[in-house]
């Protein structure tokens, strides 16, 4: 039962968040002093009214409109949720949270990301949010990926098809034994 009820919790949260977009029906999910780390650029907020105002102005509302969670795999605890997923998006808008100080660049994203969340009773405590931001900034054409040990959306697309070639990176000292 209380397994049912954290998914439900989460999915609820979820669905204020990006489905209905709705700011006052988010924070009616959380604790009165919850906080969000999105850990790669330490954006979020500490407390109600300063994640409010993150919500407000920089979180919900301004993710691009194609905006998608691809579900991979959901491990539940007694009071906590560690969900990972891919999310893919186009850069039509400024993303704050995520690559703050960036114009849209138009670009596709595709991003493997993990959430651990955390909940006391039927209300959430805490999102501790991660994902690879080098790979971010690559599919941005930011970040040059060109001898270093980075990719870009095919980590993403590694997670959803285990079938893709593994071990690229390493170039000719990869033998197979």
């Amino acid at each position: 039962m209380a397994e049912r009820n954290l998914v439900a919790l989460w999915e609820a949260h979820c669905r204020c968040e990006f489905e209905t977009r709705d700011v006052e029906a988010t924070m009616a999910t959380m604790v009165p002093a919850p906080y969000v780390n999105h850990v790669p650029t330490m954006t979020g907020g500490v407390g109600h009214n300063e994640l409010k105002h993150f919500y407000q102005h920089h979180f919900i509302g301004s993710n691009p409109p194609d905006f998608r969670m691809i579900p991979v795999s959901r491990t539940v605890g007694e009071s906590s949720i560690v969900d990972e997923f891919v999310l893919r998006f186009t850069h039509t808008t400024e993303i704050d949270w995520m690559v703050p100080r960036i114009p849209p660049t138009g670009r596709p994203v595709e991003i493997a990301m993990v959430a651990i969340v955390r909940f006391e009773g039927d209300k959430l405590v805490h999102e501790h949010i991660y994902w690879d931001q080098a790979s971010v900034l690559v599919q941005l054409g930011l970040l040059d990926a060109s001898g270093l040990p980075v990719t870009g959306a095919e980590a993403a697309q590694k997670i959803l098809d285990k079938t893709l070639p593994s071990n690229a990176l390493m170039g000719n000292k990869w033998q197979r034994v």
